[in-house]
C-alpha cells in the first residue's frame, strides 16, 4: 500500500521503507564505511583493515559482514528518525547521524563491552576514525535512500518527480 507524501511525491508503505533503510544501511557499510576505512589504512591514520574476515562471537561471523548487519540496523533507526525528510536534506541529516549516533555508541556501549577503551582511550587519532567512517556510512545510507525515494513504486523508472 502506497501512502502519498509532500509536493505529490510518493513513498513505500512503512514497513517497506524500514526495509529500504535496513537495505541502504547494509549497502552503505559494504561501500562507503569500508572504503573510507580502506583509506584511513592506506593514510597510516588506522591499523583496522576493510572488509576484514576475523570473526566476530557470538556467532563466528567475519567483521565485515557483522558491520554491515549493524549498519542495516542503524539504517532502519535512520528510516524511522528521517522518515520526512528527502534527497538532499535526507542525505545531509544521514551524514550527521552517521558521525554522531553510532560513534557515540561504539565509544561508550560496545568498546567497555568488548573490553576496549573508551573512545579510542581519546587518543585523538584513534577517535577520528570512528566519525569518518560512520559519516562515510551516513553519505552511502542517504544516497540510497534517496534513489529509493525516486523509484516509482512497483518499478524501476524515475519518479516524475525526479530531477536529474
Amino acid at each position: 500500500m502506497l501512502s502519498p507524501t509532500l509536493h505529490g511525491r510518493f513513498a513505500a508503505s512503512p514497513a517497506a521503507w524500514l526495509g529500504i533503510g535496513f537495505i541502504s544501511g547494509v549497502i552503505g557499510v559494504l561501500i562507503f564505511h569500508q572504503l573510507a576505512l580502506a583509506a584511513l589504512h592506506s593514510a597510516g591514520i588506522t591499523q583496522s583493515v576493510a572488509y576484514a574476515t576475523k570473526t566476530t562471537g557470538p556467532f563466528g561471523i567475519p567483521q565485515f559482514l557483522s558491520a554491515a548487519f549493524w549498519g542495516g540496523v542503524w539504517g532502519i533507526v535512520a528510516a524511522l528518525l528521517f522518515r520526512r525528510l528527502w534527497g538532499a536534506s535526507l542525505i545531509v541529516a544521514l551524514v550527521i547521524f552517521g558521525a554522531i549516533a553510532p560513534t557515540l555508541v561504539a565509544w561508550f556501549v560496545v568498546a567497555p563491552l568488548k573490553g576496549a577503551p573508551i573512545a579510542g582511550g581519546f587518543r585523538p587519532a584513534a577517535m577520528m576514525v570512528g566519525p569518518i567512517v560512520n559519516a562515510a556510512w551516513g553519505l552511502g545510507t542517504g544516497l540510497v535512500m534517496a534513489w529509493f525515494q525516486h523509484l516509482r513504486p512497483g518499478s524501476f523508472v524515475r519518479s516524475p518527480g525526479w530531477r536529474g
